[in-house]
């Protein structure tokens, strides 16, 4: 499936190159502008700097005069409007159309004709575009018109402006996630935890240590030492963490006894 951005009438460099970051950040590249307001906004210092890494997604970029050319060979047209439209398409957030776009149940529900076992499947488009208006104006009636849906990215009752390029990320984000998206990169691995002996050797370093400093009386240790054991089984330090507790340990007996701390 074809995924395409486009911008319509767009009067600040800066979002162009936002915009091309935004989609490289989520694995799009097709991204096209309708009439501008710079003729030559893609080689404009301010859009160069804001796409920051993304110039690939602008020497792809192409300019048209007219939103019929933008949508040639997409079969699927997102509009994105905060607003309802009367007479216009459904108003959906974009992760619930697109889940009902990944599970072909569009045709059926739009139509309101077919229900239950006999509502059939639509198959999946060819192309998907998503389309953003100009950002004084937004979107015109006639462009909304003319697409399937109508995007509402779910935000604060109370004051829901966002900027274009921001809007273009978290469509891109949905999209990329309802595509199946991208795996988070692993963490730094982790040492095997210390066995059973490592840390009963640390738990009696440490309360020599404890003694040495008159945190614990021998003569009345309550719990002190069964409630750090649990504390560390919890824990599960590696051998590393290990040796890092017990060099703490030796350098308290060694503070209390007036010896330099290595």
């Amino acid at each position: 499936m074809k995924t395409r951005f486009v911008l319509i009438h767009t009067s600040h460099a800066g979002n162009v190159g936002a915009a091309a970051r935004a989609m490289k950040t989520m694995g799009f590249d097709d991204l096209v502008l309708v009439a501008p307001r710079w003729a030559n906004v893609l080689r404009r210092e301010e859009t160069i700097q804001r796409a920051s890494g993304a110039l690939d997604v602008l020497e792809r970029c192409r300019i048209v005069p007219s939103l019929d050319e933008a949508l040639d060979g997409m079969t699927h047209l997102c509009a994105t409007a905060m607003t309802p439209r009367d007479f216009g398409p459904p108003t959906r957030a974009p992760r619930e159309h697109f889940e009902l776009l990944s599970k072909g149940e569009l045709q059926a529900l739009d139509s309101r004709r077919l229900e239950g076992d006999l509502a059939q499947k639509a198959p999946p488009p060819a192309g998907i575009a998503f389309l953003f208006g100009s950002e004084r104006f937004g979107m015109a009636n006639e462009d909304v018109y003319r697409c399937h849906v109508a995007l509402s990215i779910p935000t604060n009752p109370q004051f829901g402006s966002l900027n274009l390029a921001s809007a273009v990320q978290l469509v891109a984000y949905e999209w990329r996630q309802a595509l199946g998206g991208f795996a988070v990169p692993p963490g730094a691995p982790q040492g095997e935890p210390a066995d059973a002996a490592q840390l009963a050797g640390m738990l009696a370093h440490w309360q020599q240590a404890l003694v040495e400093v008159g945190f614990l009386d021998p003569a009345a240790p309550k719990k002190l030492m069964p409630r750090l054991n649990q504390l560390f089984n919890r824990a599960q330090p590696t051998a590393e963490e290990i040796h890092i507790l017990r060099g703490i340990a030796k350098a308290m007996a060694r503070a209390v006894q007036g010896k330099p701390v290595d």
